[in-house]
């Protein structure tokens, strides 16, 4: 058995285009000491926004990964019976996604990937940016936050006066997050 293996993480992006610089660089990170396995939503793998051409994001992640972005269902559907990730993160996390998994609807590669790797009692980290985490994805935020092997990367209000309801993840902590759900235990704001 080699004991210096490096472990395998899904890094799995989805539509909060805002985000998107900050998560690449997060993979990128992740990258030095893993392997990464790269995931988008349709909606991320095929939409252009004022934040930049999904042409280019793709290329990003496939570059960081060195491996072909996963963009459907049935290309991360192996990801359970086949046990081939460690570790999965969904960085970012939009609302909608938020609400899927709290309800276990796996309709999209993201939500799937999810569903398909927790059927292996491992970790999946949550790195948050929703407008409405605070409104009416609270209550699925904390539905998954009491849920057996999700972790959250910590997140903050990013404008309390002008988006009083809205989260996002502190991108930068999402290495450090993945570190600590492997050994089991979730990273604080603190940490």
């Amino acid at each position: 058995m080699e004991q210096n293996k490096r472990k395998t993480v899904g890094f799995a992006m989805c539509g909060s285009f805002c985000t998107f610089k900050r998560a690449l660089k997060a993979a990128e990170n992740l990258a030095e000491k893993y392997d990464i396995i790269p995931v988008m939503s349709s909606t991320s793998y095929h939409t252009d926004t004022r934040f930049g051409k999904a042409e280019d994001f793709v290329a990003e992640l496939e570059k960081i990964s060195g491996k072909k972005v996963l963009h459907t269902v049935f290309e991360v559907e192996p990801f359970g019976p086949k046990k081939l990730l460690d570790a999965l993160v969904v960085a970012p996390c939009t609302g909608n996604t938020l609400a899927k998994l709290s309800l276990g609807i796996a309709d999209t590669s993201v939500t799937l990937a999810v569903k398909a790797h927790l059927r292996n009692d491992r970790p999946v980290i949550i790195a948050v940016s929703s407008n409405d985490a605070l409104a009416n994805n609270a209550k699925n935020l904390g539905y998954l936050m009491n849920m057996k092997n999700i972790y959250f990367v910590p997140f903050e209000q990013d404008d309390p006066i002008e988006k009083p309801n809205s989260l996002v993840a502190i991108m930068e902590k999402i290495p450090d997050a993945v570190d600590a759900a492997l050994a089991g235990k979730q990273l604080t704001v603190l940490d």
